[in-house]
């Protein structure tokens, strides 16, 4: 075994600095979950027990085998808008009768549950993972359609909820739609779509128009349960495939669907796998507060990957990007890591080919994300940073193995996309509260914005306002630090959700789990043209 040697001093001052800080960004992250945790509040919440109903999150502990992990994703969507954290859903991966399942659940303690632009993006994002994954899909419906004042931003893109449940259909991933309350107008579509549903006794609702549209469409005189009540769907209708008495009996109703399935992953289990050889809590020393100090990427992987044991690739050449092949929770994985935050040629050639040695082998790729771009400058230019760069981001582009990046400090420019960032579609995405990421560095980017302003009004011979370039260049730093900070990007869904480093190997492990459910190949060719 290649059993990685660790230097970290757990007794240094330095280390002691660095945990001190993670700390009290996690102590920061934990007040912002609990924000999406509260719901709409204890006002809405003690209506909602009042009505004898379960809160979202108590429908999905009661959905999921017992002392199973639940891997909730995108928690703080919408942080930092005008949407309550979290945007009235509930998503995420979990086991069902022995089956892993990504989980939708209404909160309807937060406007009823109704959709608002972040909501629909986090629906969206679970049915990619689902449809990628082929993890069959359950919904705990609870909502009232469309947030009105917000239906601009939500009517038109929200058509592809609706596509996404067939789809998922239509390639063999089972869906699955539990109702227990309103799932009405375009929301009706919803169990409408589904492959199986169930409904709740004198609870669900699931009608296009309700009565009062009804009356004013028709001058037709109804109510809620004629119209669209469980007992009409399963008896009348034959829109409700099961009838349960109440929320309890629906989830148990569920879970015996999902048993039912026969839905079987693409890839035998592995064995169980030995455990790092160094304690995952020291991960909270490593990163530095200030990314502007570099540190060994080794010692994070050696935290994380199975007996500490890690074959490395080109090891003395491009050495500010560390490459190798390891194992995860029994499964292989090549992973690529940022050593010293500049990509060179060196590191982009090297990144390429040990992308495409994964795909001729199909190998997952993990990217551990500290770079702050590819190198500028005129010797670097002359020497092809362009083409060596453009290769590397060719060769993330075509790969074809399922990807997983994990955000650790900076992400920065071009660096994030060869670093296969956000949109270039990895299979998760997931960030520490030590990550940043952006064009650049907030202090370049004003910088370079000074540099400009200066210039222009040298050209026009206009006498240059230092006073005012000071004031600029401190207000645009502020802004791009803010707007590179986790939580706000993670609002944006830029991520699948901020992590705890000490979670890290049990995050992945999850994710490496769910997408063996779905068989892969690496490419073997088709990466275009390099540029030699």
């Amino acid at each position: 075994m290649t059993v990685l040697a660790s230097a970290l001093d757990t007794s240094s001052a330095e280390y002691a600095a660095h945990r001190e800080t993670m700390l009290g960004k996690l102590a920061d992250l934990d007040t912002e979950h609990a924000k999406a945790l509260a719901g709409g509040g204890e006002k809405y919440v003690a209506r909602h027990r009042k009505r004898g109903k379960l809160l979202a999150r108590e429908r999905i502990e009661l959905l999921l085998d017992p002392d199973t992990p639940f891997l909730e994703l995108s928690p703080l969507a919408a942080w930092g808008s005008d949407y309550t954290v979290g945007a009235s859903l509930v998503t995420g991966i979990g086991v069902v009768e022995g089956v892993e399942c990504l989980i939708t659940a209404n909160d309807p303690t937060v406007r009823g549950g109704a959709s608002n632009p972040w909501s629909l993006k986090k629906a969206l994002r679970a049915n990619d993972i689902a449809y990628a994954n082929r993890l069959p899909s359950i919904s705990l419906v609870e909502s009232g359609g469309a947030d009105l004042p917000s239906q601009k931003e939500i009517f038109i893109p929200g058509g592809a909820i609706f596509r996404d449940i067939t789809r998922l259909s239509a390639a063999g991933i089972p869906t699955v739609a539990v109702v227990f309350g309103n799932s009405t107008a375009g929301g009706a579509y919803i169990p409408g779509m589904s492959d199986h549903v169930i409904m709740v006794k004198e609870r669900a609702k699931v009608f296009l128009g309700g009565p009062p549209l009804v009356k004013m469409a028709t001058g037709e005189e109804s109510d809620d349960e004629s119209l669209g009540g469980a007992e009409m769907h399963a008896r009348v209708s034959g829109l409700a495939d099961y009838f349960a008495v109440d929320e309890r009996d629906a989830l148990r109703q569920a879970r015996r669907v999902v048993a039912r399935l026969n839905h079987r992953k693409a890839y035998a289990d592995p064995a169980p796998a030995e455990p790092p050889k160094y304690d995952p809590e020291e991960l909270l020393g490593i990163v530095p507060g200030d990314l502007k100090h570099p540190f060994d990427p080794r010692e994070v992987i050696a935290r994380i990957v199975d007996g500490s044991d890690f074959d490395e690739f080109k090891p003395l050449y491009g050495t500010s990007l560390t490459t190798g092949w390891a194992s995860l929770h029994g499964y292989p994985v090549g992973i690529l890591a940022n050593a010293r935050g500049v990509l060179f040629s060196e590191e982009s050639q090297k990144a390429a080919q040990f992308i495409q040695l994964a795909n001729q082998r199909d190998i997952p790729l993990l990217f551990l994300h500290n770079t702050t771009g590819y190198m500028v400058g005129k010797e670097y230019e002359q020497g092809g940073i362009i083409k060596h760069g453009a290769m590397m981001i060719n060769a993330v582009s075509n790969s074809r193995v399922p990807h997983l990046s994990v955000l650790m400090g900076a992400s920065y420019g071009a660096g994030h996309y060869g670093m296969c960032g956000r949109a270039y579609d990895p299979r998760f995405l997931f960030a520490w509260p030590s990550a940043k990421s952006a064009v650049m560095g907030p202090q370049q980017l004003a910088g370079v914005l000074s540099i400009v302003a200066r210039q222009s009004a040298a050209a026009k011979g206009q006498p240059y306002d230092d006073d005012a370039d000071a004031a600029l260049r401190a207000m645009v730093e502020q802004q791009i630090e803010s707007e590179s900070l986790p939580m706000f990007l993670s609002g944006r869904l830029y991520d699948d959700g901020v992590i705890d480093p000490r979670d890290t190997r049990t995050v992945l492990g999850l994710c490496l789990s769910a997408i063996h459910t779905a068989p892969y190949e690496g490419a073997r060719g088709g990466f275009g043209v390099f540029r030699m």
